[in-house]
């Protein structure tokens, strides 16, 4: 059941989500810019007001350039517990490379004008310790689609007006947002092996599944208003997925063309600027991505967001939150089935809801001095309505104070709640404009629906803090 519903139990992205957001080489070889002019104190990915009106005008801005760059991250994270209370479990398995230090992932672009109003940012990553193989437990690397955005763009400046037309093929709903308020630019996540257990689809869950077509206009440098259309990334638009299959469980499949909108005020004024705004998605995703027929499970997610900006050298600050509400009405084939870890309904545990109610807030400062040195502070807050498909432990109700069989340790939810609450502090250091090196903190007070035993086998919310330290070079 689990499984099938993973459009609303979207894992936090690990590491490859927490890499996109960098800036690319080959756009500062086409403007002839330092990192700082397009990113706020040089660090990624915080777009100044020319980076965002760089963005806007379709990645044009400048004389075409050698269009490919690579990046790559070393890292090492530690959680304080892998182990488990439960002398039976072996919690360890579940954090196969912790306290390592490891070639994470790696990434091409190609990124840069391609004509007078038409400019490109293409992503493929490489994820070194992506699975491991069934017969020896021997780590295999992947190498998947990442994020993709074609642009056209025209701007139209007479005294009276300042407005910029454009359109966009993408294959992330976000990607093309010039804001960091939205997730699909706005918040890096400790890259380990614990996160909030659900997520908005809109944060995520469609990533690489999908292609979209759209438009926008940015008016008087106040006033912006987009409308996108996605589709399943497959047939002709499967360029935009590759690597991504049903068969490795990453792949969701939506029905028909699916809206996604944006709308945004914004002004600028000396150091500072600020927008608020809002977006949202609907969407309607098939529970079995193998069958593209039947009923689907309908996403209706509406998020408000906000940005504040403060650029003066030799500092730099930019402050982010949003909002987002998602409500999942499930498929038949989804709503009111039995227990995961009840099957066959003897034990009498619940069965699944027909629809969920999910919430998510995440805010984020960060500050760089002279473009080298600073630090970021990030929350995030999620909450929900409960459901049996999310409890995948759960206490044997004949035998007292004994999990069933199957119940599932240091991810697993015993409360069947999403509810997940973390803090993560992070410094970092920024020696030269093509290495940053950085040291993060996550501290969990909830995870999975409780604070203290979310998994039934006595692991507490706390056990999942993480210290995760990276160095990140590009060219």
């Amino acid at each position: 059941m689990t499984s099938k519903i993973t459009g609303f139990i979207v894992a936090f992205a690990l590491l490859a989500a927490s890499w996109h957001a960098h800036a690319v080489p080959a756009f500062n070889r086409q403007t002839g810019q330092n990192c700082v002019a397009c990113h706020a104190g040089g660090q990624y990915p915080d777009l100044t007001p020319y980076g965002r009106l760089f963005k806007l005008t379709g990645y044009t801005i400048g004389e075409r350039a050698l269009p490919l760059a690579a990046m790559a991250v070393v890292s090492a994270n530690k959680t304080r517990s892998t182990t488990s209370p439960d002398p039976n479990f072996d919690a360890a398995a579940n954090f196969p490379k912790d306290g390592n230090l490891i070639f994470q992932t790696a990434s091409v672009f190609l990124a840069g004008k391609v004509a007078s109003n038409v400019g490109l940012f293409a992503q493929f990553t490489y994820n070194n310790y992506d699975a491991q193989n069934g017969t020896d437990s021997a780590w295999m690397g992947h190498g998947v689609s990442d994020n993709f955005d074609l642009r056209y763009a025209d701007r139209f400046i007479s005294p009276e007006r300042d407005l910029i037309i454009g359109a966009t093929m993408n294959n992330n709903p976000g990607v093309q947002d010039p804001w960091n308020s939205i997730p699909a630019w706005g918040y890096n996540t400790v890259p380990g092996s614990t996160g909030p257990a659900a997520t908005p689809i809109i944060a995520g869950g469609l990533a690489q599944n999908v292609a979209g077509l759209g438009g926008y206009l940015f008016w008087n440098r106040t006033v912006y208003a987009e409308l996108t259309g996605y589709r399943t990334a497959n047939g002709f638009w499967s360029f935009l997925s590759q690597g991504f299959t049903t068969t490795r469980g990453d792949m969701q499949k939506v029905k028909g063309a699916n809206p996604y909108w944006r709308f945004a005020l914004t002004h600028d004024w000396g150091a500072h600027s600020a927008m608020v705004g809002t977006y949202g998605m609907n969407v309607n995703v098939y529970p079995d991505p193998t069958n593209e027929s039947g009923p689907t499970s309908r996403y209706r997610d509406a998020a408000i967001d906000a940005q504040y900006q403060y650029i003066l050298d030799p500092h730099s600050l930019t402050v982010t939150a949003t909002y987002a509400r998602e409500k999942v009405d499930y498929a038949d084939s989804l709503a009111g089935q039995p227990h995961p870890l009840d099957p066959d309904g003897t034990l009498g545990l619940p069965l699944t809801n027909s629809s969920d109610s999910l919430r998510m807030f995440r805010a984020k400062a960060t500050y760089a001095y002279h473009a080298r040195y600073g630090g970021s502070l990030s929350y995030v807050d999620v909450s929900g309505s409960t459901n049996a498909a999310l409890q995948t432990s759960a206490y044997d109700p004949t035998n007292p104070g004994v999990l069933l069989d199957g119940s599932q340790g240091v991810l697993g939810s015993l409360a069947g709640n999403p509810g997940t609450r973390a803090w993560t502090g992070e410094i970092f250091w920024t020696p030269v404009q093509n290495i940053r090196t950085g040291l993060q903190y996550t501290a969990f007070s909830k995870f999975n629906g409780g604070s203290s035993n979310y998994d039934g086998f006595g692991r507490n919310a706390k056990d999942n803090d993480t210290v995760f330290f990276y160095v990140w070079l590009a060219y």
